[in-house]
C-alpha cells in the first residue's frame, strides 16, 4: 500500500508501457513512479492508478 492507501497491482505493471517509446516500464516502489529509461521519464502512481500522460511525467537523467 502506498501513503494514500491504494495498492499498485503489479501485475499491471506487465499491461503497461511507455507512452512515447513503446518500451516496458520499470516500477520504483519508493517513489511511487513507473520509469521509462529510454524516454528518460518517471510517470507517477496516484493513489494507485498509473498516471500515462508524458505532461505529468518527471523528466530523468
Amino acid at each position: 500500500m502506498n501513503e494514500d492507501g491504494a495498492a499498485f497491482d503489479r501485475r499491471m505493471l506487465e499491461a503497461l508501457i511507455c507512452p512515447v517509446t513503446h518500451a516496458t516500464l520499470k516500477h520504483d516502489a519508493d517513489r511511487q513512479e513507473l520509469i521509462s529509461p529510454s524516454a528518460s521519464l518517471a510517470f507517477p502512481i496516484r493513489n494507485g492508478i498509473p498516471v500515462m500522460l508524458v505532461d505529468e511525467a518527471r523528466k530523468i537523467d
